[in-house]
Parts: structure tokens; C-alpha cells; sequence
């Protein structure tokens, strides 16, 4: 879940007003955080602000490697580098496929457009909602699954207390850095997180950022 600078073109970024102090929380009680935070020194999760242009990137990212998604998302960029609904909709099906973007995956960010361009979601409503609120209204659309819509409110909403369980990243993560390579159950995963509340995001970006390095 990096963002590159082509990426950067489309929209703006912010960094979580609460990272600093999760970092200093979770490394006082983790003792694989105290090691693992410090070697990626100032680095960040950036937060996306344009909710059509997260969910979309989100949807073309399902089911592929990083670097896969990061190599089709900027392709994408060229035929939409709006990325508005209005944009979609008007270059349409044969756009996608120019770009490279599955028919399936081209029904899902058709289908997403017209929710937005219909008043279908509630955008205006989502930073008042609960996590479980916005996952319920978000699954509702075609091609959004319980992962799209977390990766939505961590990358876009910034919720600090996202575990996505069904995350490949945060799965190779943990059991690379807690279980010594060993495959993990969903209730590992969870036995591991509960030290990690309030902050379940933050740690889950630094499990993803240890599958980059030799950590």
C-alpha cells in the first residue's frame, strides 16, 4: 500500500494527526514494534482525500501483488487522470481495457461511479459514521468487499483501529515477525493485535512496511 508519485498528481495527502503518539504507544508495549518502528525512521502512511479515486485504486489493488497494483494504477492514470465519476463513465468499458484493467474489475469501478454520480453513498457522512457503519454501506457496492472498505477507512478516513484480517500483507507480516515464518489462524492474528489497540492501523502499516526490508 505505497503511494507513488504518480499517484500523487491525482490527489492530496495527509499524515494521521495521531501517528506520532501511536508510534511512542505501541513501541512502550510491543516489544517487535520497539524494534521494527525505529528502522523506518520519519516514514509515514499517507491518507488519500478523494474517496472515489481510494475506492477505485482500492479495487483495481484486489487480488494482485503491490507492485502488480502500483504498475496498473498508473496506467489507469493515463486514459482517467481525473479519476472522477464523470470521467469514468464518459470514456466508459473501452477505456479499462486500453489500460488493462479487468472486465470484471471495469464492472465494479463502473458500478462505483454510478453510486457517486447517483447520490447512491453518503460521502458527506462517512467521517460521522462508525467503522462498522461504513463497512455496511460500502459493501453494498458491487466489487467492494469487507477489505476494500477497510482499506478505505484506513487510507481515506484514517481510522486508527483498523485490523484487516483478511489483508495478505498483515498476515505474511505477523507471522514473519511473531510466529518465525509459521502460518498463522485469524485468532493468532487477533491474539497479536489486542496489544495494539487503540492502534491497530499504525502496526498494521508497519507490518506491511517490514515485508519491504530484511527486518
Amino acid at each position: 500500500m505505497k503511494t507513488n508519485s504518480t499517484s500523487q498528481r491525482n490527489q492530496a495527502l495527509h499524515v494521521p494527526a495521531y501517528w506520532e503518539e501511536a508510534k511512542s504507544e505501541l513501541m512502550k508495549r510491543d516489544r517487535i514494534l520497539r524494534r521494527l518502528i525505529p528502522q523506518f525512521g520519519d516514514l509515514y502512511l499517507l491518507g488519500r482525500d478523494d474517496p472515489f479515486t481510494t475506492l477505485t485504486r482500492s479495487i483495481i489493488a484486489q487480488q494482485i501483488s503491490s507492485a502488480s497494483a502500483a504498475a496498473l494504477w498508473d496506467k489507469y492514470l493515463t486514459v482517467f487522470p481525473k479519476s472522477t465519476p464523470t470521467e469514468v463513465l464518459k470514456v466508459g468499458q473501452e477505456g479499462m481495457a486500453k489500460c488493462g484493467v479487468s472486465k470484471r474489475k471495469s464492472d465494479y469501478i463502473l458500478d462505483l461511479a454510478r453510486h457517486f454520480q447517483d447520490g447512491k453513498v453518503h460521502v458527506d457522512k462517512w467521517t460521522e459514521m462508525s467503522d462498522e457503519e461504513v463497512i455496511a454501506e460500502l459493501v453494498q457496492i458491487r466489487g467492494i468487499s469487507r477489505w476494500t472498505a477497510e482499506m478505505f477507512l484506513i487510507f481515506n478516513l484514517l481510522r486508527p483501529n483498523i485490523l484487516p484480517l483478511d489483508d495478505p500483507g498483515l498476515v505474511s507480516g505477523i507471522s514473519k515477525n511473531y510466529f518465525s515464518g509459521e502460518p498463522v489462524s485469524r485468532i493468532d492474528i487477533r491474539e497479536v493485535a489486542a496489544n495494539w489497540e487503540p492502534w491497530r492501523t499504525v502496526a498494521t502499516w508497519y507490518m506491511w512496511r517490514s515485508l519491504d526490508s530484511k527486518a
